[in-house]
């Protein structure tokens, strides 16, 4: 198999000189250009559509929610597995993508579409944390996940829907450690409730 050639790369331009010439440009445009240009900018790349929503804190529907969760957890949780046992990078920003919409969803009292989609990020996160050396996105994940905890230690949902949950939440973990301790402590609670 032959090895890959390495592409040489010309010296860097001083960024702080480009960046000032692309201020020019843009100062130059109307409005309306620049509104389109970060529209196609956001159409063609998620992190740039990502980073526009979160600054402008744009309201969304639960499907729209929904749709926007399972991208940023596909995004999120997605590494090259040719770095399986390595500290891979991952993306940061699709993961605080995923916080964001699960406390909309919360907000929303749509609690019943947060759990599906806390049960895809077990299931897809902690693969992801099973094939990383160091594991590093645990922090990430449990941050996602806490928000719909703690929002259904104080709902008002079935007791036995939420326990089904927890379990289901538990079992999908593949390391065995994420969350594990708020899980098995809401199940536990609900269960002495129960009885």
């Amino acid at each position: 198999m032959a090895k890959r050639r390495l592409k040489k790369v010309p010296k860097a331009v001083k960024v702080a000189d480009s960046m000032e010439r692309l201020r020019k440009a843009l100062t130059k445009c109307r409005k309306v250009e620049l509104v389109g240009l970060l529209v196609e900018l956001a159409k063609n790349d998620r992190g740039v559509q990502r980073q526009l929503a979160a600054r402008f804190e744009l309201a969304a529907t639960p499907r729209e929610l929904l749709d926007a969760t399972r991208r940023a957890i596909c995004d999120a949780t997605d590494f090259d597995e040719r770095e399986i046992n390595y500290n891979f990078d991952y993306d940061y920003e699709a993961y605080g993508e995923v916080e964001r919409n699960f406390r909309h969803l919360v907000t929303q009292g749509e609690l019943h579409l947060a759990m599906e989609l806390s049960l895809e990020l077990m299931k897809a996160g902690s693969y992801q944390v099973e094939m990383s050396d160091e594991g590093l996105m645990n922090d990430d994940i449990e941050e996602c996940l806490m928000i719909v905890i703690k929002a259904l230690k104080k709902c008002d949902l079935p007791s036995d829907e939420i326990i089904a949950w927890c379990s289901s939440m538990l079992a999908a973990d593949r390391v065995g450690f994420i969350s594990e301790h708020e899980l098995k402590s809401l199940r536990k609670h609900l269960e002495k409730s129960a009885s």
